[in-house]
């Protein structure tokens, strides 16, 4: 029978995978399809039909309903221009750390996983257990929906999901919602000199981003409802990270591209936002349509991602309780695939193990002894799941 690795071998060989989420992660998938298969565990694949990537999922233990379901993504952020000190994708263990990109985020998780899954089917666990790898969360968490619906008439439906994105094996119980929007502002050129006869694309465009400024100080001066108030900050933000377009400096901008994005808090409405969004939009294109009737502004739709909210009695929370002995309330500001496994009516909580500031990080490291309370964590969750 093939050798059982050990979490930190099967980490190493994940790491060693370059799946940035522009690239593929079909090797990795293979390699982690095949290992299962040695250990007589059969996985099964949502495979994406517009690009080389594939999601993986499997089961072990009695076919029956009520898994309780280990989630991780597969896919990593870029290095590209971070001054890292070793190869990102090669694991190295220094000072108590291992480093390399994805070992906080989140392939230390994805390994931990799959060591616990082939450990529960040798076990002979009397309660099954799930194991559900993504791709594509690191740009919206795009490809959880698909791979969740996929699962559904393949596998019996788990009814707790543990998203093992960095929380310090703390449970967290909630986090916000978002929704992300391409925005192309297109304008009118003319020679900048008659600046007034054309429409700067960048200017109007600006219109918007300062909209953002609007919103968010409006929204940190308000008195945050209670399910608000516990999150860091205790309000939704409205963000633009990246904007491009000009010709020339002595031309007005015939293009402005950028992304608005929305971090909303539980309890309100991402559809209120983006309504209130494109509103100030069609303000905004009026005025441009005023000057030359050809511009305009359009909006592509981008992600969606919803919150995770607080579970009342939650079998998810409790279960996460009763293996690391956290009983304290914790909510996150970052957005994970909790909220879609949640939507799909299964009940969610949080809990891996790293620091979510090492993530996306240049020297991304999950320490040791966080690497161990996740294995720990991993054997209480086999024996519970055997007893």
């Amino acid at each position: 029978m093939t050798d059982r690795l050990t979490p930190l071998e099967i980490m190493r060989q994940l790491v060693s995978f370059p799946t940035v989420s522009r690239d593929t992660n079909l090797p990795l998938v293979d390699w982690v399809e095949a290992y299962l298969a040695e250990h007589g565990i059969t996985a099964h694949r949502y495979t994406d039909p517009d690009q080389p990537k594939a999601a993986l999922f499997a089961h072990v233990g009695p076919w029956e309903e009520g898994a309780i379901v280990l989630s991780g993504h597969t896919d990593v952020v870029p290095v590209d221009g971070q001054p890292w000190d070793t190869d990102p994708f090669e694991l190295v263990e220094k000072d108590g750390r291992y480093f390399g990109r994805g070992t906080c985020d989140m392939k230390g998780f994805d390994a931990l996983a799959i060591w616990a899954l082939v450990e529960a089917h040798h076990a002979g666990i009397k309660r099954p257990l799930q194991i559900a790898l993504s791709f594509d969360e690191e740009i919206g968490c795009t490809g959880a929906p698909p791979m969740i619906e996929a699962m559904q008439p393949v596998l019996p439906k788990g009814s707790a999901a543990i998203i093992g994105e960095p929380s310090g094996m703390r449970a967290v119980s909630g986090h916000k919602g978002g929704c992300g929007f391409d925005t192309h502002v297109q304008g009118f050129e003319v020679h900048s000199s008659i600046m007034d006869r054309g429409v700067n694309a960048v200017m109007f465009g600006a219109k918007l981003v300062d909209w953002a400024n609007q919103m968010n100080a409006a929204n940190r001066d308000r008195t945050p409802p209670e399910l608000a108030a516990l999150f860091d900050p205790p309000f939704t933000t409205v963000h633009v990270g990246m904007i491009a377009g000009g010709t020339a400096h002595n031309i007005t901008a015939k293009d402005c591209r950028f992304a608005m994005d929305f971090r909303v808090v539980p309890g309100e409405n991402k559809k209120a936002w983006e309504a209130r969004y494109r509103a100030r939009v069609a303000e905004v294109e009026a005025e441009m349509q005023a000057i030359a009737p050809e511009t305009r502004i359009e909006i592509t739709p981008r992600f969606d991602v919803p919150a995770l909210k607080p579970e009342t009695s939650g079998e998810a929370e409790a279960l996460v309780r009763g293996l690391t002995g956290d009983n304290a309330s914790h909510v996150v500001s970052y957005g994970t695939e909790a909220g879609q496994f949640q939507r799909a009516g299964y009940s969610a909580v949080i809990c891996g193990p790293g620091d979510i500031a090492q993530a996306h990080q240049p020297n991304e490291f999950i320490s040791v002894a966080e690497f161990e309370a996740g294995h720990d964590f991993m054997r209480r969750l086999v024996a519970r799941l055997g007893a």
